[in-house]
C-alpha cells in the first residue's frame, strides 16, 4: 500500500469520514470483504454530483485484465498496492513481491485508463490518476534537502519507487497523474508498530548514529493531503511528509516521552543489520533522508500536526 502498515480499507474510511466531516454532505463508503494479503487493491473515487461523492474501491487479482469501463467515468482513480515493507526480512523471494505487488497494478491501471481514454466517447476532462510511491525513493542522501526535484537514490527501496512511478507514468501522455511519495505513516500500526513493544521494556534508543532523518507524516494528515492533490489536481512526484525535521532519535525519544519511560539503549547499526538484513537496514533504519513537502505547502495545504510532539500525542491517544 501506499503507506506501510496501514489497509486500503482504513485510508478510504478516512477519506469517506473526512469528506464527511468536512462537507456535512452523504457519502458513500463501501467496505470491501477481508482479501487475502497477497491480492493487490487500488480504489476509484467518483464524484456523482455536487452533493455527494462515491467511493468505491476495486480489487484486482494479479494477471487478470481490468475492465476500462471500470475507470472511464471515475473523477478520480487512486492506485495504492504493494506487499507491506515492514515484512521482514527481505528474501529474495520477498522483494520480488514487494516489486511486482507495486509495479504491475501501476502499470495494469496507467494501461487501462489511457484505453478507456481513447475507447470511450464524450469524456470531457480524463479522471487525475494518484499512484502511490515512497518518500523511499530518495534513498539515503545525508546534509541534502529534498523536494520534489530531488534524485532517486541508490537503495533496494529507491530503485523499487522508481520502477513503480516508471510503470504509473505510462498514463501520462492522455492521463493527468500524480506520484505520491509518502513518508511512514506515524501510527501504532505503522512507522511506530515496532517501536512500542522496545520502548514500552526501556529499551528505546538510538539506532545506528541517531542523527539519521526519518520522514513522517500523521495519518489525519496524509489522508487531508491525499484529497488536497485529489481538489486541486495536482500532478507529478508530491511528497508527503510533515515539514517538521525529526532525526531517529527524535522520534524514538518522542515515542518514550509519551509512554514515560527512558530513552537510552544505543543499538549498533551493524547488529540490525544482522537482524533483518543488509537491504532492509539501508532502505528503513539507517537512510537519511529530508524531504520537504514542497508541492503540497506551495499548493496552500496546512499541516493540522506539523510538530513532532503534538503528532506523536495524537498518534497514541
Amino acid at each position: 500500500m501506499i503507506v506501510d502498515g496501514y489497509s486500503v480499507t482504513q485510508l478510504v474510511r478516512e477519506y469517506t469520514l473526512h469528506h464527511r466531516s468536512a462537507s456535512r454532505r452523504p457519502s458513500d463508503d463501501r467496505d470491501p470483504e477481508q482479501r487475502d494479503s497477497q491480492e493487490s487493491r487500488s480504489s476509484a473515487s467518483q464524484s456523482t454530483s455536487s452533493e455527494r461523492r462515491e467511493v468505491r474501491l476495486v480489487t484486482w487479482r494479479p494477471g487478470d485484465a481490468l475492465d476500462p469501463d471500470l475507470v472511464a467515468h471515475a473523477c478520480t482513480v487512486v492506485c495504492l498496492n504493494g506487499a507491506p515493507i515492514s515484512r521482514l526480512p527481505w528474501t529474495g523471494s520477498y522483494r520480488s513481491t514487494l516489486h511486482d505487488s507495486r509495479i504491475f497494478p501501476a502499470h495494469t491501471l496507467a494501461t487501462a485508463l489511457t484505453t478507456a481514454m481513447s475507447e470511450t466517447p464524450g469524456i470531457a476532462d480524463p479522471p487525475l490518476f494518484i499512484c502511490a510511491s515512497a518518500i523511499g525513493y530518495y534513498g539515503s542522501q545525508p546534509g541534502v534537502v529534498l523536494d520534489e526535484s530531488g534524485s532517486a537514490g541508490h537503495t533496494f527501496l529507491a530503485e523499487l519507487c522508481r520502477d513503480w512511478e516508471y510503470a504509473a507514468r505510462g498514463a501520462e501522455p492522455v492521463i493527468p497523474t500524480a506520484l505520491l511519495r509518502s513518508a511512514s505513516v506515524l501510527h501504532p500500526s505503522a512507522l511506530l508498530k515496532p517501536l512500542i513493544p522496545l520502548a514500552r521494556c526501556a529499551l528505546a534508543g538510538r539506532i545506528g548514529t541517531g542523527r539519521q532523518i526519518w520522514p513522517w507524516i500523521t495519518l489525519e494528515d496524509e489522508v487531508r493531503a491525499i484529497r488536497h492533490v485529489m481538489d486541486e489536481r495536482l500532478t507529478g512526484p508530491i511528497n508527503l511528509v510533515s515539514p517538521h525535521e525529526s532525526s531517529e532519535l527524535d522520534i524514538v525519544c518522542a515515542l518514550a516521552r509519551r509512554l514515560r519511560r527512558p530513552c537510552w539503549l544505543p543499538t549498533p547499526a551493524s547488529f540490525v543489520r544482522l537482524a533483518i538484513g543488509k537491504d532492509a537496514t539501508a532502505s528503513l533504519i539507517t537512510a537519511d533522508a529530508h524531504a520537504v513537502p514542497g508541492r503540497l505547502t506551495a499548493s496552500g495545504f496546512t499541516f493540522r500536526y506539523a510538530e513532532l510532539d503534538e503528532a506523536m500525542a495524537q498518534a497514541m491517544a
